[in-house]
């Protein structure tokens, strides 16, 4: 069995605070894949560089205090492939990438565009240019798995409130359109692979604003996306929400693998 999960921590220093280590040493997984590290090399305590068994890669932001991801793997990878090579998009620290043999396990952490219109620019600069990669990564023969917060729910199901969000970002027809193509290219959602229609059990993010997190009031942005080999091994996908380590909840994926 091969156990991924997949955190947004939108903070790794406020996350361990809450308790992520303790949590993630009993979960038994092979790799964990976060987002929005928003933390520098010498934020890093050892703990969070390297957590008991487990060896720990990063791929940080320029910017502090911002974006960043970061893989946790029990063995140690074949290669590790920091970035897209766009210096842009890399600067903001999205893309890192673990290979083990013929699997590749990536951390991707997609530009919200939430703040306005020159981000909401920038995400479709992104998803634009990130497109050929995940293509050439279907082409390239190898069983990849990618963590990511896409920042998008791709169907009404995947958010609470879907009648009111059809014109803000992470809900837009042509960020909605972007992922129904992605799909379409080949690569499997993970989660809904077992839970084609799951509403509020399949949300993985509440904004901190009222009473969201207290009345369930969510979106779907973390999926796990797999190419169709080790896609069709999925066996069993959990969103983590008896703790809380940010405003995203774990997601948990096991492959037969």
């Amino acid at each position: 069995m091969l156990r991924i999960i997949s955190v947004n921590l939108n903070g790794i220093r406020s996350a361990t605070s809450k308790g992520l280590f303790p949590w993630l040493a009993q979960q038994n997984a092979d790799v964990i894949c976060l987002q929005e590290l928003k933390a520098q090399a010498a934020d890093m305590t050892r703990e969070m560089l390297q957590p008991d068994n487990l060896f720990g890669y990063f791929h940080y932001a320029g910017k502090k205090g911002y974006s960043g991801v970061g893989i946790y793997s029990r063995k140690q990878p074949d290669v590790i492939v920091e970035g897209l090579g766009l210096p842009d998009i890399d600067s903001e620290g999205r893309y890192i990438e673990a290979q083990f043999g013929n699997l590749s396990v990536i951390s991707v952490y997609l530009p919200s565009g939430s703040s306005g219109e020159e981000r909401q620019a920038v995400k479709f600069s992104f998803m634009a240019r990130f497109h050929p990669h995940l293509q050439a990564l279907l082409r390239s023969g190898r069983e990849v798995i990618i963590c990511a917060d896409w920042n998008i729910a791709h169907q009404a199901i995947d958010l609470k409130n879907w009648k009111g969000n059809q014109k803000n970002s992470g809900f837009l027809p042509e960020e909605r359109a972007w992922m129904t193509q992605v799909l379409s290219d080949g690569w499997l959602d993970a989660y809904r692979s077992l839970y084609p229609e799951a509403t509020d059990a399949s949300y993985t993010w509440w904004s901190n604003r009222g009473q969201a997190w207290a009345k369930n009031v969510g979106w779907r942005l973390d999926y796990q996306l797999a190419t169709k080999g080790i896609g069709a091994t999925v066996k069993a996908a959990t969103v983590y929400k008896e703790q809380r380590f940010s405003d995203h909840a774990p997601l948990t994926i096991d492959y037969d693998f």
